[in-house]
């Protein structure tokens, strides 16, 4: 599997890139800040992107959707309850002192057990609200191999979880999520965070402290 990441100040949050390497389909990963980095890798590994996939919508995830859409021409997709803050991505991101310009209407909402296929793979999104109200798991299932690989926006970190102090956020459900749908994919499930380095399951069940 192909996985790029890269991540820029100021919020230095991870946007990705996610390819096939027999069919070269690929999908960009919450294109913020560094969404001319994200399509230079389409571009110079001559890619094609299939889709542009959120796991949420909070303003660093999606600074960069307007320029990938612009340049890919490709759906963008979100989970419903997050289309309050996408829509308000302009006055989310003044709250930083930051501008963004309205962003492309959302072409489609994820839908529980409907899988996207990426080349010989598949993505599937798990709702796990907490941090915000539509966060969702991106579960990567590759060709061929058991041990899934998990997008999951600001829900987990390597060694804490996501801020809840956020309007949407509730610490309660963000907890729930995490052991009743992240847990479940088992101690060898890759973790691909939205910010810091990436994690497994049964790293952060053993120790992250707020987990315990």
């Amino acid at each position: 599997m192909v996985l790029e990441t890269r991540a820029v100040a100021p919020f230095f949050k991870n946007g990705f890139v996610l390819a096939c390497p027999d069919t070269r389909e690929a999908v960009v990963i919450d294109p913020g800040d560094e969404v001319d980095q994200l399509l230079a890798v389409v571009e110079t590994r001559g890619l094609r992107a299939t889709h542009i996939l959120l796991t949420h919508a909070h303003v660093d995830h999606v600074t960069g959707v307007g320029r990938a859409k612009a340049v890919l021409g490709v759906p963008v997709g979100l989970h419903r309850d997050d289309l309050p803050l996408y829509e308000r991505a302009p006055q989310q991101a003044a709250y930083f002192g930051l501008r963004v310009d309205t962003l492309p209407p959302i072409d489609f909402f994820y839908q529980p057990g409907i899988a996207l296929k990426v080349g010989q793979h598949q993505i599937r999104a798990h709702h796990t609200p907490g941090h915000c109200p539509g966060g969702v798991c991106l579960e990567l299932q590759r060709s061929g191999e058991t041990v899934p690989w998990l997008f999951v926006g600001d829900t987990l970190f390597a060694g804490s979880i996501g801020r809840t102090d956020l309007p949407g956020g509730d610490y309660t459900t963000l907890i729930r999520s995490i052991r009743d749908v992240l847990f479940p994919f088992g101690d060898a499930a890759r973790v691909f965070p939205g910010h810091g380095p990436e994690t497994t399951i049964g790293e952060e069940r053993r120790s992250n402290p707020f987990l315990q």
